[in-house]
């Protein structure tokens, strides 16, 4: 009978890799997704853009301030007393004026506090909940890529980037989808980008570019199968509505 490391190692070892990003496996499952990695290029390319995802949410440390910050703010300002008392002994004007001055003065640091409490809470909860959204698209990215390439009916076709390097397609018509995988040997220069098309009956449609500096990238297509070719380009970042020749690449799907 096989040890259930083993047999999750031959099943489902791609299911490893968000516990993997996330440092969450046993030495057993790591050493075993470590050397899948050497061979999968999909979950190679995956695991780095989780990586990245994932140091971008450990971003600048930092701590959400007390849920009840605002509520107690705000109860300080109701407790402290800006009335003198019932029956006070009459103050010169001028101290009445430095007095008034005073209670303003608290008032409005304390309002001050209140709103600056509130405004930093805000903005790390919009931090966190972008890059918690970013982490679930980087997940549910890697789920559909991993259907398209575990399709019945998938086929796959590749070829040689100019520039140096490799683009492979693989398209399912089951899934109506596809997978263009990109691995440069280098970014381009400086200002300039790798971008992605899709070709049908000699009309180009850009399917996404690759950020400044970036040599690889994963991208899942949906509708590829009705498509004939697929190319890539240089082009002067972000992008281009219309691709510049000559082709880096072009791989025929037909």
């Amino acid at each position: 009978m096989s040890a259930p490391h083993e047999k999750r190692e031959r099943n489902d070892v791609h299911s490893l890799i968000g516990a993997y990003v996330l440092d969450a496996l046993d030495d057993i499952d790591r050493a075993a997704f470590d050397r899948h990695l050497r061979d999968c290029d999909v979950c190679r390319l995956e695991a780095d853009e989780l990586f990245e995802v994932t140091a971008r949410l450990a971003d600048g440390a930092w701590s959400v301030p007390p849920p009840r910050l605002r509520d107690n703010v705000l109860a300080e300002i109701s407790n402290t007393r800006q009335l003198p008392p019932a029956v006070p002994p009459r103050p010169r004007a001028q101290d009445r004026s430095r007095r008034g001055l005073r209670l303003v003065a608290a008032a409005a640091a304390v309002v001050a506090a209140a709103g600056a409490g509130v405004a930093v809470y805000q903005v790390q909860d919009s931090r966190v909940r972008d890059a918690q959204s970013r982490l679930e698209a980087a997940r549910a990215s890697e789920a559909r890529v991993r259907s398209i390439l575990g399709a019945p009916d998938v086929q796959t076709r590749s070829g040689e980037l100019r520039s140096g390097g490799r683009v492979t397609v693989s398209s399912s018509r089951l899934q109506n989808a596809g997978v263009i995988m990109l691995t440069a040997d280098s970014a381009p220069a400086a200002g300039r980008v790798y971008q992605m098309w899709t070709i049908q009956s000699g009309a180009p449609t850009s399917a996404g570019a690759l950020r400044e500096g970036q040599s690889a990238a994963v991208q899942v297509v949906e509708g590829l199968p009705a498509m004939s070719n697929v190319g890539i380009t240089i082009e002067r970042a972000p992008e281009s509505p219309q691709p510049t020749a000559p082709l880096d690449a072009l791989v025929d799907l037909a």
